[in-house]
């Protein structure tokens, strides 16, 4: 195979740091991953050399690189964003790496690599309009058009998570506070973390959401209710998206994508809220799983 063949995509985690090589059918060629290197930009640049170089040298050829991060690049000055791996915040990450690797390389908010990868060859195959929500330790999105990940004017297309809930209950309310300074963020409802808070909050008690998932399945009424609270709140949170950018696909990943009964139970909820005498959109779970984000990495230059 040649250069032009061989794709390799990099998931630059807060904990690990992974790389794969795809063919241009999509399948896995080859697969590693390291430690990231806790608050230590200059080592975190030499770990992706590293792995290209070693991924590079068993292949016997160079390939395209696609990184999907965390935060995004600031159109502005070129540097990054809203990353929550506080090292990487205001480096000029894609000017280093191009630098280091002698190449150009693609950067994408790691949100958008899941919808991206979902779209080409995962869950969400076929559908023009997709739109990838990340829900774990955190509420992310993305959105692909034709095969094509949004940017956006401000390269935060999909950025979800820092709106508010829509439509507030009282069950909602007090709104919590949301680490970007914010409150009732649809994060502090829809991210792991969030359900625990949730369940905190009405019985006194913690719980991690696995946990709150298996107690709800033996018919634990607090865990039923809080899990019937999530629902209620994803529907109303997605049906905005549905509204406004009317997706034919919406794919979940992250942990709270592993609740089975939100596919069948959040479309039955959001037609209350979609502006439509029907909504065909579909919900689907990703195919990928963990490693949906790495492989839109490298899809990135397809």
């Amino acid at each position: 195979m040649n250069e032009s063949q061989i794709a390799l995509g990099i998931d630059l985690g807060g904990t690990k740091i992974e790389i794969i090589a795809i063919d241009p059918n999509g399948n896995e060629l080859i697969r590693r991953r390291v430690a990231t290197p806790q608050g230590d930009y200059r080592a975190t640049l030499a770990s992706i050399g590293e792995l290209v170089n070693g991924v590079e040298n068993q292949l016997g050829v160079r390939g395209s690189i696609g990184i999907g991060t965390p935060g995004a690049l600031s159109l502005m000055t070129g540097r990054l964003k809203n990353s929550n791996s506080i090292c990487l915040n205001d480096q000029p990450l894609k000017h280093d790496l191009e630098a280091l690797l002698q190449r150009e390389i693609r950067i994408a908010n790691d949100a958008n690599c899941f919808a991206l990868s979902e779209a080409m060859d995962g869950a969400a195959v076929g559908g023009k309009i997709v739109f990838g929500v990340i829900l774990g330790t955190g509420v992310g999105g993305g959105v692909v058009i034709d095969r094509q990940v949004l940017t956006g004017a401000n390269a935060i297309a999909g950025e979800w998570g820092h709106n508010p809930l829509p439509l507030p209950q009282s069950c909602d309310l007090p709104l919590p506070a949301c680490y970007c300074g914010r409150m009732g963020c649809i994060e502090t409802y829809l991210s792991g973390p969030g359900a625990a808070r949730d369940y905190l909050a009405t019985t006194g008690e913690t719980l991690d959401p696995p946990a709150i998932f298996a107690k709800a399945n033996e018919n634990d009424q607090q865990c039923q209710a809080t899990l019937q609270r999530y629902e209620e709140r994803l529907a109303r949170a997605l049906a905005q998206i549905i509204n406004i950018l009317d997706p034919d696909v919406i794919v979940l990943g992250g942990g709270m994508s592993n609740i089975g009964r939100i596919y069948d139970n959040v479309p039955s909820l959001w037609v209350r809220y979609v502006f439509s005498d029907q909504v065909t959109t579909k919900l689907v779970r990703n195919l990928h799983g963990d490693s949906s984000g790495v492989r839109g990495a490298a899809w990135l230059w397809r």
